[in-house]
């Protein structure tokens, strides 16, 4: 039953996470396209309001993840191939968070290097990851 109850708040701050994960590029989006100073500071203050929030669910997941491959043992872990990719997929979506963080810094110094065109692309590209970690953890086959 503790499994059950694991595996539910890793969905849970899973989710929490992407959405935020989702969203912060978004805001990088509107910031690049405005020239209004008070709202670029404006700005400023949400993407690191929402960085900082979601990264407690980033962690969250990290550690409850590895709290149930500790409680499903090494030589599950060892047999399950699905999951290594699955590991290897979401270490991308972490390095892409840390990522985010030097976007941000970057905007808090007005120091923004790139278009609107590529935060879009930013912005949609975790997606397919998500897809595959979830159609990984879910299907469990490779």
């Amino acid at each position: 039953m503790t499994l059950l109850y694991i595996k539910a708040f890793h969905l849970f701050f899973m989710v929490a996470w992407m959405a935020g994960i989702f969203y912060l590029p978004r805001l990088f989006i509107y910031h690049t396209l405005t020239n209004n100073q008070a709202v670029k500071d404006q700005f400023k203050v949400m993407e690191r309001r929402l960085w900082f929030f979601i990264t407690p669910f980033a962690i969250l997941t990290l550690i409850l993840g590895i709290w149930l491959i500790t409680l499903y043992g090494a030589q599950w872990f060892a047999a399950a191939h699905w999951l290594h990719i699955k590991l290897a997929l979401v270490s991308v979506l972490y390095v892409y968070h840390i990522y985010l963080f030097f976007i941000m810094r970057a905007f808090a110094k007005d120091e923004n290097k790139h278009s609107a065109k590529f935060y879009r692309f930013l912005n949609e590209s975790p997606v397919l990851i998500v897809l595959a970690i979830i159609g990984l953890a879910v299907v469990k086959y490779v």
